[in-house]
């Protein structure tokens, strides 16, 4: 079986179009025309255009788009059933360890902070003794 470009580019010579005629018809550059033709899918703009582009070429040349689509498909089946890199279950613990620990030592801070501010001696509360105004009222100083 040929490839979908080939496909394609066999139907456009057997209808005598240029490459031209077809990015005039179909509003698709040349240069993705040509990279269509050589199945060079991937330097095209994404997938969602290339099965515009593919549906245009299609019905640029009178054929059925779902045939050329399913063609399409199937030639870029390995790239869509490629395995998923198998991950370590550590890291992700490790990153959730990291977030306690990150938690914990804001709460500790949060603590002390909070610790600091109830239990500063305020002057009010101090005995007469240790007060400053005490030692300037009785001509101690």
């Amino acid at each position: 079986m040929t490839s979908v470009g080939e496909h394609l580019r066999q139907l456009r010579e057997a209808k005598r179009m240029s490459l031209a005629e077809v990015s005039r018809e179909t509003r698709v550059p040349i240069a993705s025309v040509e990279r269509i033709e050589a199945d060079r899918f991937d330097e095209l703009p994404g997938e969602v255009f290339v099965r515009g582009f593919l549906r245009a070429y299609a019905k640029a040349l009178d054929v059925p788009a779902d045939e050329v689509l399913a063609r399409y498909t199937a030639s870029r089946r390995v790239a869509w059933v490629t395995p998923l890199p198998i991950t370590s279950p550590v890291r992700p613990a490790r990153s959730r360890r990291f977030g306690v620990a990150i938690a914990f030592v804001l709460l500790l801070i949060l603590f002390t902070l909070a610790l600091s501010i109830v239990l500063r001696p305020r002057s009010d509360d101090m005995p007469q003794e240790l007060s400053a105004r005490d030692h300037t009222t009785h001509g101690v100083g």
